[in-house]
């Protein structure tokens, strides 16, 4: 479940739920209030706000509560003001967790991500105690149905990104996070674009071997997954397709 593939392991096991969809959305309007907060209401100035339409579009947010989203930040409409907050820690089997919060009640959040941590065998550690292990990259995975990987691969590269890589039945086209942006630009316009995000690749993984030790893993997981104050959660775990296949049978 490590690094780009993450995405494709998880993806069978939420997409179909209303309730996560829901959640999901949540959570990117909430991104896109706090990048307008900061850096402005123009998608064109704004890198990051940007970026946060992308994942608004991919995950077929309506135009019109994107726009409300970005008053709120900037104080065109009335909003709540977030708390940035990145945490570290370790799960269970010395796995590493990286969890970037958006809270407006900062005492309450970290309360609850230490209680999940230290009872699904883990613990919340320092700032830089995991963080050393993961590089920020940019992350489009397109469908492999009907994709030319050599065409792809072309298209890709001249467009500035970094790397293709097969994974499954999509495609992970890996780029810096300054380049996020355009890569998606160009890309979107050829090839069926499935997800869009900058992400967190660890450089070690922790290898999960067995059905057992996944699920516990899993289940600590999909508590902060779903948490309302956690935008994104990142692990070096590594869970093989037959593993998760087995998992959800």
């Amino acid at each position: 479940m490590s690094g780009h593939s993450k995405w494709a392991n998880i993806k069978h096991r939420k997409a179909a739920q209303d309730s996560k969809r829901a959640k999901v959305w949540t959570k990117i309007l909430k991104e896109i209030t706090v990048a307008a907060r900061h850096g402005g209401g123009d998608i064109d100035a704004n890198p990051r706000l940007r970026t946060a339409v992308i994942a608004a579009k991919t995950s077929n947010i309506p135009g019109d509560t994107v726009s409300r989203a970005i008053k709120k930040g900037t104080g065109e409409l009335e909003g709540v003001n977030y708390e940035e907050i990145v945490y570290e820690g370790y799960g269970p089997f010395g796995i590493a967790i990286m969890l970037e919060v958006l809270t407006d009640n900062k005492q309450r959040t970290v309360a609850e991500v230490r209680h999940f941590l230290s009872k699904h065998g883990g613990n919340l550690g320092e700032n830089g105690s995991v963080s050393w292990n993961f590089t920020r990259k940019g992350n489009i995975v397109i469908s492999a149905e009907g994709t030319d990987e050599d065409e792809l691969m072309m298209a890709a590269l001249d467009a500035g990104a970094e790397d293709v890589k097969r994974d499954g039945n999509s495609f992970n086209v890996l780029t810096d996070p300054a380049g996020f942006n355009d890569v998606h630009e160009v890309l979107k316009e050829r090839f069926t674009i499935e997800n869009a995000e900058i992400e967190m690749i660890p450089g070690t993984t922790v290898k999960i071997d067995n059905v057992n030790d996944a699920m516990k893993y899993m289940k600590l997981y999909d508590i902060l997954d779903d948490h309302e104050d956690i935008q994104k959660v990142w692990d070096n775990s590594e869970i093989s397709e037959e593993i998760m296949e087995q998992m959800n049978e």
